[in-house]
């Protein structure tokens, strides 16, 4: 079955007109808000109780505090970044959520009017549907409903460029859409056993549900073979000792820009959410002199689809392999200790949450002095952290990041040693130099004396020359 035609049209000629609707499912009673935080929270619940003749979704949203503003806030970033036009916005607060249409009856019907009057193509939902909420929203409103997931999952279609990330977004769809089947009345329904309800032997909804399944046993089998081809590279790569580190973290945090500005490469980076899907690997030089492995890996976010982290597991295997993570975050974000939480979520399921980690505190050149000065008083009473800020977009603390980087890899530790080659040596010579940070250098006869500090395999390959090691 072809997904395309399950895909969202966002982005397509003409932008579509979409109603955003949140949901918060705490009571406004039981705002977990300390200090500053909360006394807005209450001066917001305060204006919100003169303000509900007024109804307007402004009105709504302030009357829920900062959480539900941010979460729409990022959710109205991931219809941008699917090509929609926000047409209305609306919050709905229940002690819990409605089991047939999420948000109760009378939003519903509250939202069916403002769709009529905008002319609104399709209402999206900052929340997971239930295959019977999404039945019932699709029969009580005048245009498509989506959910979180489907738009993640659009947004993940339209940036794939290589056919491995094609397959993986593709699975993803599927799985998400098999339990959602549902059949159209009696044409749909499953076969009886009375006079006249003996069909042709299968009813169309089964054939759907079969053909989806075989198509995701063999998107399984694809990439299973792109798995078996990155054990193959790894292996290549474990002959010779290079270290891998992963860029990890929040979607739109700067990951590629730095990326970039670490390897001089030129991958795509956009202020857009989930510009990066499919990996890139670079080679970079530490100071140390040390080669080691960039990888740029696809960008989390709050309640990641599990389907989505399932179906990239081949992609994030990069994550799983690497020695050091470097967990890039947002230092001008409100809400990042909110993003750190769920990036430490998905590592967890991919089992990479005890790795080395250095987390970068990327976008400082967005804070003013103030702000700096805050951010590293913070840093330096969290010594357990370890932790570097810099800014992808000028440049400002790269140096610190790469010696950071130096001082975390164990798997080919650093040694010092003394070196006497004879001059016609060339290739070990220039293997040397080339590998090595060189202390001091002379010459005696045909004789080069070379103190060094260099990574214990190099140094390793030449112990035939190797005059003494240094013992610190």
């Amino acid at each position: 079955m072809a997904v395309s035609k399950n895909r969202i049209a966002l982005g397509s000629t003409r932008a579509e007109r979409a109603i955003l609707v949140g949901v918060d499912f705490t009571r406004r009673s039981r705002i977990k808000r300390a200090g500053a935080d909360g006394a807005r929270a209450a001066v917001r619940l305060n204006e919100s109780a003169d303000a509900t003749a007024d109804s307007t979704p402004s009105s709504e949203i302030s009357a829920l505090g900062l959480d539900a503003e941010e979460s729409l806030a990022e959710f109205r970033e991931l219809v941008l970044s699917a090509g929609g036009e926000i047409v209305a916005e609306l919050i709905q607060s229940r002690a819990k959520p409605d089991p047939a249409t999420l948000i109760g009856s009378g939003k519903v019907e509250e939202i069916a009017g403002i769709a009529a009057s905008t002319e609104a193509d399709l209402v999206l939902f900052d929340h997971d549907l239930t295959p019977t909420q999404l039945r019932n929203l699709d029969s009580a409103l005048p245009c498509r409903v989506l959910d979180r997931t489907q738009l993640i999952l659009d947004i993940f279609a339209r940036h794939a460029r290589t056919s491995e990330g094609q397959l993986q977004v593709e699975l993803a769809q599927l799985e998400y859409m098999l339990p959602r089947l549902t059949g159209r009345g009696k044409a749909m329904s499953q076969l009886g056993g009375g006079i006249g309800t003996r069909g042709p032997g299968e009813t169309q909804l089964e054939m759907d549900r079969r053909r989806i399944q075989r198509r995701i046993d063999h998107l399984k089998l694809d990439i299973e073979d792109v798995r078996r081809v990155r054990r193959q590279q790894r292996q290549r790569r474990e002959a010779v000792p290079v270290p891998t580190v992963a860029l990890v973290g929040y979607t739109n945090a700067g990951k590629s820009t730095l990326f970039n500005r670490l390897t001089g490469a030129h991958v795509l980076s956009s202020s857009r959410m989930f510009a990066t899907l499919d990996p890139k690997v670079r080679a970079i030089e530490l100071p140390s002199r040390r080669k080691v492995l960039l990888s740029d890996t696809v960008g989390f976010i709050r309640n990641l689809p599990h389907t989505l982290v399932t179906s990239f597991r081949a992609t994030l295997e990069e994550v799983q392999e690497a020695e050091v993570l470097l967990h890039v975050r947002d230092a001008a974000s409100t809400y990042g200790e909110e993003q750190k939480a769920q990036v430490e979520k998905v590592l967890g399921e991919l089992d990479s949450l005890q790795k080395p980690r250095i987390e970068v505190l990327n976008k400082i050149d967005l804070l003013d002095a103030q702000a700096r000065d805050a951010l590293s008083n913070r840093l330096a009473s969290q010594s357990a952290v370890h932790a570097v800020t810099a800014s992808a977009q000028t440049g400002e603390g790269s140096d610190a990041l790469l010696a950071a980087i130096d001082e975390a890899l164990h798997s080919d530790p650093l040694v010092d040693a003394e070196f006497r080659i004879p001059q016609n040596e060339g290739a070990v010579l220039a293997a040397i130099e080339a590998g090595t940070v060189i202390h001091a250098r002379r010459y005696e006869g045909n004789l080069v004396y070379l103190t060094v500090t260099g990574p214990a395999s190099l140094v390793g390959r030449f112990r035939a020359f190797r005059q003494r090691e240094i013992v610190d």
